[in-house]
């Protein structure tokens, strides 16, 4: 059973920085992509970033030069680190899996495995 685990939210203040965690477990790290979503109060939900298995990433425009995406296979770990972080990132993030090859063309693509969410909070 695949199953993501996602940490690390929380309150910090705007120009702080956080790093989101994503614990994947149930399959091996072969073929797949992994990203970041996030939804706002009242907002649709949009991908932030995403990594797939040979290294290949996305970032969304609003995040670039600010978030980093990065994964460590021998923890079954992606992480996204967030710096210079803004009120608008302000939403729940969560992770999520696909297990096939994946190329990022027009955003991160469409997922299987969803974990649940993490709170962000960047107070101004």
């Amino acid at each position: 059973e695949v199953q993501l685990q996602a940490s690390g939210g929380g309150l910090v203040q705007a120009g702080g920085s956080l790093r989101l965690s994503c614990a994947a477990s149930g399959f091996t790290f072969d073929d797949y992509a992994i990203g970041w979503f996030r939804q706002a109060p009242g907002k649709e939900r949009e991908g932030v970033s995403c990594i797939t298995s040979d290294g290949s990433t996305y970032y969304a425009d609003s995040v670039k030069g600010r978030f980093t995406i990065s994964s460590d296979n021998a923890k079954n770990t992606v992480y996204l680190q967030m710096n210079s972080l803004k009120a608008e990132d302000t939403a729940v993030y969560y992770c999520a899996a696909v297990l096939v090859k994946m190329i990022f063309i027009h955003g991160c693509g469409a997922y299987d495995y969803w974990g649940q969410g993490t709170l962000v909070t960047v107070s101004s």
